[in-house]
């Protein structure tokens, strides 16, 4: 049985640039020991990944009226046809090396109900990654001197047990709010949020927006905010990294040192909880002071 069942819904594989992060993120994950891969969605080029690498794929996953996958049917498809009790949702772009499957031993022996997450360091690639002996050391070695680690916003995997999540909205992938809503779900039910930063290093290559409507990011497409909607607001979807519960250093579950982001987000939840009578927006004003700073700058600029 394997230990990790992984599963994805790529982008058409058309673009060069984007069909080449794509295949060396994919190998990396069946470059890892004891781990099954499953590929989800029709797109170009998809099929032929699967056979190439010999792991699973399945194309009819539910899909939005633009055609998008929705995230309720991967995470059912990935629940039907995985054989391990670890499930893992995961960016196409994502490299993945060995101390990933070490994270996750070590995180199982200290919680039942949990989901892990990690800051990504992000990473400019314009060839394919040579996958011989030594590879995982040169690539660490050639992101550290990038030195571009992601703030601790937005989600790229989620890892958890078979038993967790299985009440999924009808999220489109792709586009901002589900990532954050997942990390909300897990707070609301008292499940250990697991922040592995310190003690793995996940590596999204970086690419721009070209396979998205207008070229735009995926926070300003429109159908995010159907995501923001089925999450149930904005305050459930402003969740991030800084809401874990723990992190796990040297094999052990620490609690996040405190730190001036992790509270001022504190000071917005407890202002949430008071005053939750208010419209978002003010508590946000109140709790997020760069962003009223901005908007009067705006105001006296215009």
């Amino acid at each position: 049985m394997p230990f990790i069942t992984f599963f994805s819904a790529p982008k058409p594989f058309t673009n060069p640039h984007i069909a080449m992060i794509q295949r060396n993120a994919i190998k990396s994950w069946t470059l890892l020991e004891d781990v099954e891969v499953i590929l989800l969605g029709n797109e170009s080029g998809i099929a032929e990944i699967a056979k190439e690498f010999n792991i699973k794929h399945f194309p009819n996953v539910k899909v939005n009226e633009s055609g998008t996958p929705l995230i309720s049917s991967m995470f059912e498809i990935a629940r039907e046809n995985s054989n391990s009790e670890l499930l893992c949702i995961i960016n196409a772009d994502i490299i993945l090396m060995d101390d990933f499957i070490e994270s996750t031993k070590q995180a199982m022996k200290l919680k039942d109900k949990f989901v892990l997450l990690s800051q990504r360091w992000d990473y400019d690639i314009t060839s394919p990654i040579d996958f011989t002996e030594g590879w995982e050391s040169k690539l660490r070695k050639n992101v550290l001197e990038q030195n571009q680690l992601h703030r601790p916003a937005g989600s790229d995997f989620f890892l958890f047990p078979k038993s967790c999540y299985q009440d999924i909205p009808n999220f489109t992938i792709g586009r901002a709010g589900w990532d954050n809503w997942m990390i909300y779900k897990a707070r609301k039910e008292n499940w250990a949020v697991i922040d592995c930063t310190p003690s793995l290093m996940i590596v999204h290559q970086n690419h721009d927006y070209s396979h998205l409507p207008n070229a735009k990011p995926h926070y300003d497409h429109p159908e995010t905010n159907v995501n923001i909607q089925l999450a149930g607001g904005q305050a459930n979807i402003r969740y991030t990294i800084l809401d874990s519960t723990h992190q796990l250093i040297d094999g052990k579950l620490a609690r996040p040192k405190m730190t001036s982001l992790r509270f001022t987000r504190k000071f917005e939840l407890f202002l949430r909880t008071i005053f939750f009578f208010l419209p978002e927006h003010i508590i946000e004003n109140i709790a997020r002071p760069k962003r009223w700073r901005k908007r009067i700058a705006k105001f006296f600029k215009s």
